[in-house]
């Protein structure tokens, strides 16, 4: 083989690499691309969540204050309704009735 075809194989092959590099170069700029978006539109929707999140935790921290309270006064209204039947009982004693009323 002659230099000059040596040289020209070279070239060939120098082009062909270069533009296989610049496929494969082009195919992962749209991948990327893609990529980009799709996180784009992940982001958007986790900070929509992240509101939503914060709102919740507000509400819970909220929630959970009034279920303490309730937790604490609970003894308490328990001792009380317990109570009832026994003073219910003691106020209604027997009564003497008069024969007279509610007959004709």
């Amino acid at each position: 083989m002659g230099t000059v075809l040596l040289v020209i194989l070279t070239v060939v092959e120098i082009v062909a690499l270069v533009a296989a590099l610049a496929l494969f170069a082009i195919l992962i700029t749209r991948r990327l691309r893609s990529l980009a978006d799709a996180i784009g539109q992940v982001s958007g929707v986790i900070g929509a969540v992240q509101g939503d999140v914060f709102l919740v935790g507000a509400g819970a921290a909220i929630l959970n204050r009034k279920l303490n309270a309730i937790a604490k006064a609970l003894p308490a209204i328990a001792e009380k309704a317990e109570s009832l039947p026994a003073k219910h009982a003691q106020a209604q004693t027997p009564q003497q009735r008069d024969p007279a009323i509610g007959r004709r």
